[in-house]
């Protein structure tokens, strides 16, 4: 009887622990937030916008029936405050459901706001709110305001915000001039010894107004669409430049991000005869303190294959394939110095060598770092070492071209 008094109790004692469905959310009741943008009004306010899924838009669209368009994939709402949470709470009188942010996977940026404000401020308030995620995706409007970018509808991808991410994903991996960063990588950047990071760049290409319209889905060739565009050097918190083309891509190169890009590269008097596919590289970067000077060390090694040529080459020649490589080193060292040279102007340590001074020399570092973005950076003296390897020449070793010439002597 004890036994079964005790257990009785127990029972009772959990019953009263077990929590309930207090908090339970109600996916009709749920405005669903897929992008956020946020501009900054000619009074000084905060513009916030927001891109909210249609659910049984977008299914119908992804289904194949005709649901999809008929109407909109996302709505858009907006307001203004005199920071973040007024502008997003006053968003709340037009919506007939909850703003729910679990699910913000974009948080878009106005150059302007980045540029004469920053975004320090815009941080705090989003490491806050406990329904933000902090690996969403950042990036910056690059000659856009943010809510002409958040309205642009695009087809192929219905959410705008995944067509976004994606692209970001993709022209990282293939092109090399573009970085996808979360929140929380920016976070860690500006919280770093210079209060440097980089962000990704993306621009609405096209008629604003037309990019909003339903009819810019329908269109087999689209007359606004986003585009990635550049990259955003931050320096506390402001943005204070843009990088394109080359420095653009060495300065992914350098930060190891680098995971496919294609190099040209000049052959017998001919301009970029010969394309070169990277496949792997990886990119190291030490540091020493010489006599109170800081060295920088960057060694990038890649293998990749030859993806074109447009002149005869005889690629089984081991010293043709030789001086391949060495102009290949030549044209990266190139890019990579031309990022640090840009980075340095700017006084932007971009790059972190501030970062690797202090793990690998901290009693230096102290000394250094009061004046490291001011004097040290932009004098800095940076070795750069590159290894290039050709590893594969396609699905043929003689050049399609080379048969060609010796046919027609």
């Amino acid at each position: 009887m004890k036994r079964k008094g005790t257990f009785l109790l127990l029972m009772m004692a959990m019953t009263v622990l077990l929590t309930s469905c207090w908090s339970k959310k109600e996916l009709t009741d749920l405005a669903i937030v897929s992008a956020m943008g946020v501009d900054k009004t000619r009074d000084g306010r905060y513009t916030v916008t927001l891109q909210i899924i249609n659910p049984g838009n977008v299914a119908g669209g992804m289904q194949g029936g005709g649901g999809g368009t008929q109407s909109p994939p996302v709505t858009i709402y907006w307001d203004s405050g005199d920071n973040l949470v007024e502008a997003s709470r006053r968003i709340s009188t037009r919506i007939s459901r909850r703003v729910y942010y679990a699910h913000t996977n974009l948080l878009v940026i106005g150059e302007r706001l980045a540029r004469e404000d920053g975004i320090n401020t815009l941080i705090d308030a989003y490491d806050r709110d406990p329904d933000f995620r902090t690996t969403a995706t950042m990036v910056i409007a690059n000659h856009t305001s943010a809510a002409d970018f958040v309205k642009t509808l695009t087809p192929v991808d219905k959410i705008p915000a995944n067509k976004v991410m994606k692209t970001l994903e993709f022209t990282e991996r293939k092109w090399g001039e573009n970085v996808k960063v979360s929140l929380q990588d920016v976070m860690m950047g500006l919280q770093s010894s210079g209060g440097e990071t980089v962000v990704g760049g993306f621009r609405m290409v096209g008629n604003h107004k037309q990019a909003r319209m339903l009819e810019n889905l329908q269109e087999s060739a689209p007359e606004a669409t986003l585009r990635a565009s550049g990259i955003a050097v931050l320096k506390q918190g402001k943005l204070v430049d843009w990088l394109y083309g080359k420095p653009a891509r060495g300065t992914v190169w350098i930060l190891d991000k680098i995971q496919g890009t294609d190099i040209n590269i000049d052959w017998e008097g001919k301009k970029e005869a010969i394309a070169y596919q990277t496949v792997r590289q990886k990119t190291q970067v030490s540091a020493q303190v010489k006599n109170g000077q800081p060295h920088i060390s960057v060694h990038a090694r890649v293998e990749g294959d030859i993806g074109e040529m447009e002149v005869p080459v005889d690629i089984t020649n081991p010293k043709v394939i030789t001086k391949i490589e060495q102009s290949l080193r030549k044209e990266i060292k190139k890019e990579l110095k031309k990022a640090i040279e840009h980075a340095q102007k700017d006084k932007a340590d971009i790059f972190g060598f501030g970062e690797v001074v202090h793990r690998t020399r901290p009693n230096e570092w102290k000394k250094l770092k009061p004046e490291w973005s001011d004097v040290y950076f932009p004098k800095l003296k940076v070795d750069i070492t590159v290894e290039a390897y050709i590893r594969r020449a396609g699905l043929r070793n003689k050049s399609f071209l080379s048969g060609i010439k010796e046919n027609q002597k």
